[in-house]
């Protein structure tokens, strides 16, 4: 089976106020002395309020499971040093002007892009999986793209954002999509158009250098994987776990498909646009984009299209049932999204929100959540459509 790893992004917060706190120089310090970071499972961000946790490859998605609730444990033991919970929030729900970490690429950032660079504090999940070439990379993100935006929906975990109600499920999906070199692109169809492309981009001037080519998806520039960026970090780390096993799902699908000569669909970018576009406004309590059709459909059924299109990887690695109840547990509970407005419901205090992220993230790793026992029914008819 492919390897599979995550990166999750996580703010830290205040843990009486709930406010973003800039301690994270001082959080990687203690990590080296104590070896919380000989892995590099611990390392900064853009802010120094922002923590990101890094697992190793996997086969097995039991066991990534395992090490993001690892990681969460370990990011919140020693956040708790300083005063500070690390939530995974996909942005901040109170006011808070970041505080650049101190190191010269980011400076340049902030220089060269301005308010954008210093007001964008947003944490997301990037997934990757392994592939056996680059030309099997480029052929691989040539057939996901169509169904990333349901990703983003998935996850969506960014409602708040400065203080007030956005009327996005997943704010981070808007702001994120400021960065020049964001969101979908055109099919590649080969490496040397992928290389051609990518160095055009960087070659405008608008961008760095290639770190910035902030793409959906991607081919990864120090490991032998495609990396897909579109997520929010979700609130629960069983959606994380969910979402990484859909993505080599869709991985797995992509390369079978190549392999066996057929073509990837030919969904103009600007359509996926807007797919990610509805996607974050959204969640999964409205209409998202058919990736077959380009028309609008119900959140349920298009997931549902998304599960029927992989399912064969899915089981063939193992992860169908895990990945199944996952998606149940989603339907059963709602997304992050859904589950911070109701909190601020029902206190009325953006605090409130931002604190019970943190500690619903810390109550996952003993299990004191159920899970949803709602079962998850694959339309045989739309396993036809997804598969034609």
């Amino acid at each position: 089976m492919r390897t599979m790893g995550v990166e999750e992004e996580l703010l830290l917060i205040d843990r009486s106020t709930g406010v973003p706190v800039p301690v994270a120089d001082r959080l990687l310090a203690r990590a080296k002395t104590t070896g919380a970071s000989d892995d590099g499972a611990v390392v900064g961000e853009m802010h120094r309020e922002m923590l990101e946790v890094i697992t190793r490859p996997h086969t097995s998605l039991a066991d990534l499971g395992a090490q993001v609730l690892d990681n969460r444990a370990r990011a919140a033991v020693l956040a708790a040093e300083f005063g500070a919970r690390a939530a995974p929030l996909a942005a901040s729900p109170l006011p808070a002007v970041p505080h650049p970490t101190d190191s010269p690429r980011y400076h340049r950032m902030m220089d060269r892009y301005g308010s954008m660079a210093r007001r964008s504090m947003t944490c997301g999940l990037h997934v990757h999986v392994a592939i056996d070439s680059a030309a099997e990379g480029v052929a691989v993100l040539d057939r996901i793209r169509t169904w990333t935006p349901i990703l983003i929906a998935l996850s969506a975990n960014s409602p708040f954002h400065d203080g007030v109600d956005t009327g996005h499920a997943s704010f981070r999906s808007v702001s994120w999509n400021q960065w020049p070199s964001s969101g979908p692109v055109e099919r590649f169809g080969s490496p040397a158009r992928y290389r051609a492309i990518t160095e055009a981009m960087v070659a405008t001037g608008a961008l760095l250098d290639s770190g910035m080519l902030y793409l959906d998806a991607r081919l990864s520039q120090n490991h032998p994987t495609v990396e897909v960026r579109v997520a929010d970090v979700p609130l629960d780390p069983g959606v994380t776990v969910t979402i990484a096993g859909l993505i080599r799902a869709l991985v797995d699908t992509a390369a079978r498909d190549w392999a066996a000569g057929r073509p990837a669909q030919d969904t103009p970018a600007q359509v996926i646009r807007l797919a990610n576009w509805r996607a974050a406004l959204e969640g999964l309590e409205g209409e998202l984009v058919d990736p077959t059709t380009g028309t609008p459909a119900p959140a349920r059924d298009v997931v549902l299209m998304l599960l029927a299109h992989v399912l064969p990887a899915l089981t063939a690695n193992g992860d169908d049932q895990l990945v199944e109840r996952g998606l149940a547990e989603l339907f059963a509970v709602g997304t992050g999204a859904a589950r911070q407005r109701g909190v601020y419901k029902a206190t009325g205090d953006l605090a409130h929100v931002a604190l019970s992220a943190a500690v619903t993230s810390a109550d996952a790793r003993t299990g004191r959540r159920p899970m949803s026992s709602m079962p998850v029914r694959v339309d045989p008819a739309r396993v036809s459509r997804a598969r034609s």
